[in-house]
């Protein structure tokens, strides 16, 4: 009989060698590819830091764990790997559940490792007990205590792979402190083998669903795509991007596909997706949920043949009836679609080009629409003009991050990113606050770029301390705010609800300088008053951050009674 892996590892290791709890965490990491962790100290978790050491794997210790947690999302979202927190108990654990919670919304791929008191304590009251695996299973896709050295390895290896099962999304691992440091003889621990144990992802569905999408993307004379997060989060944008440009077929990127088609692109469009739904006859949506982005649904026309992909089985027709549902990967499915369409008769084609024409005719009237608010010279600043002079100032190795309410809403008007992974996010679940770790992360994963963060207010303060974390760690960057003081996507609700006099109660913020705290860090600060020194100011913070190697600050005093349209309306509650 042929010698298993762990055989092999037996039979080497009979010299008596002894590996501690904490070491096969790091040795379970490096399995997955990890190559960074994100933590804050506590002393459950120390033996994972000895154990990170000896494995090569780089330690970035923040100064708040929900940072930490942003921090990892964005680093699997910008390397497609698996990102990494580690958090010791209690506090630790509980500090970390809103990023947690962010990359579950967001179908990011975090194991979250997180310490506990030791088994010999448990229900007895030892520091910072908390109820972590209960309190974490909501939401994780996988939430597990492990409870022997030997298993502490292969437990990493599946929590890993339930990331990966399916809708990307987070896993918890809780690791009692006695647990972490205890010695097993190498022989006896169970540590899986890189690269033996996980199954191809990449999945087409039923074969005869592909071709009935090919045929019906061939025949369709007004057919729209829109590509979600899942298309960028699972690496499928490559093939996303040849179906449009080889069919012909106008596309809508959303969340972390945004820049998977640059502007200027035929077959970019990003202004006139209502008019594409409404009168399209046959529309694809991709890696994206109906959910209160997308009206549930509803904001889609009836008379469509509607086509939904999914990595998850259980989105697919949640909210909306569909005509036709794939699952699996997305990457796959649409170039399996491709290959069954290439050849065949596309009765399609010409009415496509004119399709394409009409949408673009459209666009540019929605764009001549909103140009008096991009160039507005209106003091206090029109945060439309912000939002048009970052657009300005991006370049093609310009990673943008929105962290924010109102401000950050309106530069989605303007915001075009120019290439894939160069926008980010929050995402569904709306977090405030997730800009510095995201901004850490992409600096870290992709040292090469250009990293710009643009905060409202209310979430620059919220984490902004990490910025010193950043800078410690060669990942300066520019953060750019539009300071109204206020929490003012809320503001606009109170104030129609409750008329001026309650409307501001709970929401308005004080008047903070806040290019005085890059500067406090060694970093670029500068304040802004005239919209005319938007660009001039963006410019000096680049050359400073290039020069200094220090984050700069660009604090932009926007007019707080300006909102976005949907702030308006309070389509995000409808």
């Amino acid at each position: 009989m042929a010698e298993t892996a762990t055989d092999t590892l037996a039979r080497k290791d009979k010299s008596g060698k002894v590996i501690s709890g904490g070491h096969l965490v790091a040795k379970g990491l490096k399995n997955e590819g990890v190559d960074t962790i994100f933590t804050l100290c506590g002393g459950h978790i120390i033996d994972i830091y000895d154990g990170c050491l000896d494995e090569g794997i780089r330690i970035i210790d923040v100064r708040h764990e929900q940072v930490a947690a942003h921090a990892a999302d964005g680093y699997a979202r910008q390397t497609g790997k698996l990102g990494c927190v580690v958090t010791t108990a209690g506090p630790g654990c509980t500090n970390a559940a809103t990023g947690i919670a962010t990359a579950f919304r967001s179908e990011s791929p975090v194991l979250h490792i997180g310490g506990q008191g030791a088994l010999t304590q448990h229900k007895m009251g030892s520091l910072q007990d908390l109820p972590h695996v209960d309190m974490m299973a909501p939401i994780t896709k996988f939430a597990a205590g492990v409870r022997s050295t030997e298993r502490v390895a292969d437990m990493v290896s599946m929590a890993a792979r339930e990331c990966f099962a399916g809708a990307y999304g987070p896993s918890y691992l809780e690791i009692p402190r006695d647990i972490l440091d205890r010695e097993v003889p190498v022989e006896k621990a169970v540590i899986p083998v890189a690269g033996r144990y996980r199954a191809s992802a990449k999945s087409i569905g039923d074969p005869a669903d592909i071709e009935k999408l090919a045929d019906l993307l061939v025949k369709a004379d007004k057919p729209a795509i829109l590509y979600g997060s899942q298309v960028w989060m699972a690496r499928g944008h490559e093939e996303a991007i040849e179906l449009v440009r080889k069919l012909n077929v106008p596309a809508y990127m959303n969340g972390a596909a945004r820049g998977l088609l640059a502007p200027g692109d035929p077959h970019y469009f990003n202004r006139t997706r209502r008019y594409a739904f409404d009168n399209a006859d046959v529309i694809v949506i991709v890696g994206t949920p109906f959910d209160f982005r997308m009206g549930y649904g509803k904001r889609i026309s009836e008379k469509a043949t509607l086509v939904q992909i999914d990595m998850d089985y259980k989105t697919v027709g949640k909210n909306r009836d569909i005509s036709l549902g794939l699952v699996g990967d997305p990457g796959a499915i649409l170039k399996a679609v491709l290959d069954a369409a290439t050849g065949r008769s596309d009765t399609g084609a010409s009415k496509r080009a004119g399709w394409l024409d009409e949408l673009r005719a459209a666009e540019q009237k929605a764009a001549d629409k909103l140009m008096p608010l991009f160039l507005s010279d209106a003091a206090p600043i029109h945060p439309y003009r912000v939002a048009w002079e970052i657009n300005e100032f991006l370049t093609d190795d310009t990673i943008y991050i929105g962290d924010g309410g109102d401000v950050v809403t309106i530069s989605a008007q303007a915001v075009q990113p120019r290439g894939p992974g160069n926008w980010m996010d929050p995402g569904a679940l709306g977090s405030l606050g997730v800009g510095t770790g995201f901004a850490m992360a992409c600096g870290l994963a992709h040292p090469q770029k250009e990293v710009l963060c643009y905060y409202g207010d209310g979430a620059f303060g919220m984490t902004a301390f990490d910025m010193e974390t950043a800078n410690r760690f060669g990942a300066p960057y520019i953060a750019v705010i539009g300071n109204n003081s206020a929490m003012n996507q809320i503001r606009y609700g109170q104030i129609s609800k409750y008329g001026e006099q309650r409307g501001n109660v709970g929401n308005k913020l004080g008047d903070v300088p806040f290019s005085k705290f890059a500067e406090m860090l060694g970093g670029y600060g500068e304040e802004v008053r005239d919209p005319g020194e938007i660009g001039p100011a963006l410019r000096r913070a680049r050359e400073a951050v290039r020069r200094d190697g220090k984050s700069a600050v660009i604090n932009i005093w926007v007019d707080p009674n300006e909102y976005a349209p949907g702030t308006k309306a309070q389509t995000m509650y409808k």
